[in-house]
């Protein structure tokens, strides 16, 4: 392999690594260790339980990013849908009936099925939390229909004349940022539930453990997913991205950078979803500006336009080769070696 196409291929496949391959690898390891923990403590204990949540809710991640990159997109939709309802049954059915056929296994698979029981609760709830996430998408675009529906900001003609611009909301945020926020809100909201499941022993005793997953999934779960989204979106800026003839503008609130097209190592321009943004890096700048997360101008979507058919061609003439992902929404450019 030469040493351009190794760099095409770190390149392509560094956000799946982030959001999906490093999320499984880290829930599944600390499942183990909890299975291990458990084994060799032989109870519970809260350090066991922690990474019962947090590898459950690591998996989860996983699996949910994992269907929107999915495509056709239906297919994505289908499968977090039959998980998610196999998911809910099996947690059911373990917790009415499982009782006896859990008692009757050897200790080691004993063991593991109650780590799988108890990681299955934060995996479950958002798994839900992103089911809902897509089921609001669809209700907002069916309410479009009857309101005048917002558009994807659009390139205009730049008032210096030598190429395009476009206006957009932003979140200046790295994607390993958002995952580390969402870490550490999981990290919270676990040591949140156990608190709330210790004050509250007696009372869930007698409420059944059904009730305990719905107090903790509405209690703790959904209130610190609302409360990042929240938080991020206060972080909202104003942005502009100009491509001219030779360099590339961008303005983040008052800031500007002004990059020659040959002095970018690695730009990435992704139009859709929860994770559309711009990064670029070069001329002693490394932005990146989240737009998919970000609160939306009036009238207008969290996304961003195609790119014009004339950047390609420029950033080419300046030595920067041209990669797409598995998605249409995303290309990323970079300098070729």
């Amino acid at each position: 392999m030469t040493e351009l196409s190794l760099h095409e291929t770190r390149a392509r496949s560094s956000i799946s690594r982030l959001l999906i391959v490093t999320p499984l690898l880290v829930g599944v390891i600390l499942l183990a260790a909890a299975v291990g923990w458990t084994l060799v403590s032989g109870d519970l204990g809260f350090f066991g339980f922690l990474l019962m949540l947090i590898g459950g809710w690591a998996v989860a991640f996983a699996f949910v990013n994992a269907t929107l990159e999915m495509r056709p997109p239906a297919l994505g939709a289908i499968v977090h849908v039959g998980v998610a309802a196999a998911l809910t049954a099996l947690m059911y059915w373990a917790i009415e009936h499982g009782g006896e056929p859990l008692a009757a296994l050897p200790e080691a698979a004993r063991a593991t099925v109650v780590v799988l029981q108890i990681a299955a609760a934060p995996a479950l709830g958002w798994i839900w939390l992103g089911l809902i996430s897509r089921i609001t998408d669809l209700f907002s675009r069916h309410d479009s229909s009857r309101r005048p529906a917002p558009v994807a900001p659009t390139w205009e003609r730049d008032a210096s004349g030598d190429g395009s611009v476009v206006e957009f909301a932003a979140v200046a945020v790295r994607m390993r940022e958002i995952t580390a926020w969402i870490v550490a809100m999981v990290l919270v909201g676990g040591l949140g539930g156990v608190a709330v499941l210790i004050a509250l022993d007696d009372v869930f005793v007698q409420a059944g453990p059904k009730i305990a997953v719905i107090v903790v999934g509405l209690v703790i779960a959904l209130p610190a997913y609302l409360l990042f989204l929240a938080v991020v979106r206060r972080r909202t800026v104003a942005c502009r991205v100009a491509f001219g003839n030779d360099e590339l503008r961008i303005r983040v609130a008052s800031a500007v950078h002004v990059i020659p097209f040959r002095q970018i190592e690695r730009l990435v321009w992704r139009t859709a979803s929860d994770y559309a943004r711009v990064e670029v890096r070069g001329a002693q700048a490394d932005l990146s500006l989240v737009v998919g997360l970000a609160k939306a101008r009036a009238g207008r979507t969290s996304e961003l336009p195609a790119l014009p058919r004339r950047v390609f061609r420029r950033f080419e003439l300046a030595g920067l080769d041209v990669e797409r992902g598995r998605r249409d929404d995303i290309v990323t450019f970079c300098r070729r070696r």
